[in-house]
């Protein structure tokens, strides 16, 4: 395995073309005062499988592939998103 950085998160939109935007979350504790901070970033992730919002994934640091992204969707974790054409098939 090579030393790229790794990350998990949530797909929060995927309405641009081969791009998704993922929403990393971590939580640590303050060194000062000793209370649980959450912190939430938004990363734009280069995306060949197709996510859909709501899926977990990793993503992989990798060469910058325009202003903005320079990550890449690794694998899928957990698919939640939701298929609105499968439910229209049945009905008609």
């Amino acid at each position: 395995m090579n030393q790229r950085r790794r990350m998990t998160g949530i797909v929060t939109s995927n309405k641009m073309m081969k791009t998704v935007v993922v929403e990393v979350s971590r939580s640590y504790r303050h060194p000062l005062y000793r209370k649980v901070v959450h912190a939430t970033h938004k990363v734009k992730a280069h995306d060949e499988l197709n996510c859909a919002i709501g899926d977990q994934v990793v993503i992989v640091e990798c060469a910058p592939l325009s202003r903005e992204k320079s990550w890449m969707v690794q694998s899928i974790i957990k698919k939640e998103g939701k298929t609105l054409d499968v439910a229209e098939e049945t009905v008609e």
